[in-house]
């Protein structure tokens, strides 16, 4: 139970320093920092114990249309680079879980944590295979490289390109852990 609390908190506190991003001077960081929020606080909601709160039937579809809707932006959003397709896979990822969650059964105990092979297995194995590796090379790509030099003024928060990788490594480490639940 803990554990999910502690995805919670940290998908909560992605989301929010996502919008922290949205203030950014740079207009890539603020586009992608909504589409980010969104999944930090879409996992966080899903993230939320079964014992605590059990969302209604009709929850489910409704974040499965969110997501879906994002995916279609971001999509739209690939045209200009294909940086952007990894929030392509995201926001499908979250509708395949949203889609499975509908499916599963609808007692408290399986709302959160479907049985094991509630998911169509080979796209759960293609989903987790892909965000593990995106996590692996999230985190070689946070080692910190050779200091430059020459940099002018205090860099805001909202456009620290170190802390937008984290905040992308932690969404994909909690999105390994829904696709492992599943």
């Amino acid at each position: 139970m803990s554990a999910a609390w502690l995805r919670v908190a940290r998908c909560a506190a992605t989301g929010a320093y996502c919008l922290l991003r949205k203030r950014s001077a740079v207009e890539e960081q603020r586009r992608a920092a909504g589409g980010e929020a969104l999944m930090g606080f879409g996992m966080a909601a899903m993230a939320v114990p079964a014992a605590v709160f059990t969302p209604p039937g009709w929850a489910w579809p409704l974040y499965a249309a969110v997501f879906g809707a994002a995916a279609l932006r971001a999509l739209w959003a690939a045209r200009s680079g294909p940086h952007h397709l990894h929030h392509v896979v995201g926001t499908a990822a979250m509708v395949y879980v949203s889609l499975v969650m509908a499916a599963s059964p609808t007692s408290s105990a399986a709302h959160h944590h479907p049985h094991i092979g509630a998911g169509v297995p080979l796209v759960t194995g293609a989903l987790l295979l892909y965000f593990t590796g995106y996590v692996l090379l999230s985190g070689a790509r946070l080692v910190p490289a050779a200091a430059t030099t020459g940099t002018t003024g205090a860099v805001r928060w909202g456009d620290r390109p170190e802390l937008a990788r984290a905040c992308r490594l932690s969404m994909g480490i909690g999105m390994v852990a829904m696709l492992l639940t599943m």
